[in-house]
């Protein structure tokens, strides 16, 4: 074949790809939330979802697909046709905290993904049962210093950020505690109110209306600062875990390849719904710190992830903990 020819079919080629990206959304997209309903996640994709697909002109379809820590559905966003109809929910377990938990992680976070913006940050907050012999962080580790043997903590699943999150406290507290490993923290909750596990480290998002109605007992954020929706609740930090900061933070990927044009197009779009009033009171009103525009490009957070990556490494190796 000559040169001639490969170059004709070379620009061709680079012409079609164009060509589908500037006609980009043709059809409904879908937005995969890598955890099961009724979780923090689900909650704030399906707060975004609508105006995304507004912005858009087209439908983004919300699909949960759980499964090792969020690493099944990030990995189907991973290895997805770089065209930009499968978006990616990112958070700080499955873009983070698990290149380290993991001897084998199914992807790398800083490289297989394309970026497109940083949607906010939120605490994870320390909830017990209201009966549980603890009010604060302190007794807390006082009766689990005592009673650690005997009790058990739940998490959405091996992996997430809520079981690595609630590993790290024990860490830093002293204990070891048996994990009991859920679908979603939503499942586990009925468990720990009847006191078959005894504690969770749950988003804000949705432990804030189970707090409100003081149907669990809250102890502390597990935070350097308070929430701004729980401003009476002390932080870790403030109770006695020098530094501790465990923050949740939501992101939007796709697959790597996707053309840079389709990956602007979903950046504006996720700017601007973020800047629909009726968007970020929602967000705010569950404790979301929504991005600053500043902090919401692609290029920000394809470092951001880099630098959370090497942030977590030091402290879950330190816990001695790893999975296969």
């Amino acid at each position: 074949m000559s040169q001639r020819l490969l170059t004709i079919i070379a620009a061709l080629a680079a012409w079609t790809v164009n060509a589908a990206a500037q006609e980009w959304p043709s059809r409904p997209i879908t937005l995969v939330a890598p955890f099961a309903p009724g979780g923090g996640v689900d909650l704030i994709a399906r707060v975004v979802a609508p105006r995304l697909g507004e912005l858009l002109k087209q439908q983004v379809v919300v699909e949960n697909i759980g499964g090792a820590g969020g690493m099944t559905g990030s990995n189907r966003v991973a290895r997805a046709t770089p065209d930009g109809y499968q978006i990616g929910f990112g958070v700080t377990g499955t873009h983070a905290q698990n290149q380290s938990l993991y001897k084998k992680p199914l992807y790398d976070a800083a490289t297989d993904f394309a970026p497109i913006g940083l949607i906010g940050v939120a605490s994870y907050i320390l909830i017990t049962r209201p009966d549980f012999p603890a009010d604060n962080l302190k007794t807390f580790a006082d009766y689990a210093k005592a009673n650690h043997a005997k009790m058990q903590y739940g998490s959405a699943g091996a992996g997430s950020g809520t079981h690595i999150t609630c590993l790290l406290l024990n860490t830093d507290i002293g204990v070891e505690v048996t994990h009991v490993p859920y679908r979603s923290t939503a499942q586990a909750m009925p468990d720990m109110l009847t006191g078959r596990v005894d504690y969770l480290c749950e988003p804000v998002q949705t432990a804030l209306p189970l707090i409100q109605q003081k149907s669990v007992k809250a102890l502390a954020a597990l935070t350097r600062d308070r929430s701004a929706v729980l401003p009476d609740l002390l932080s870790a930090h403030e109770q006695g875990l020098a530094d501790f900061d465990a923050p949740l933070w939501f992101a939007l990927f796709v697959a790597k390849a996707t053309p840079d044009t389709i990956v602007r197009r979903l950046n504006r779009a996720l700017g601007d719904t973020l800047d629909t009033p009726a968007v970020r009171e929602r967000l705010e009103s569950i404790g979301l710190r929504v991005t600053t525009p500043e902090h919401r490009s692609p290029e920000y957070l394809g470092r951001f992830v880099v630098s959370e990556i090497a942030k977590w490494a030091g402290p879950i190796k330190a816990s001695g903990v790893s999975m296969d």
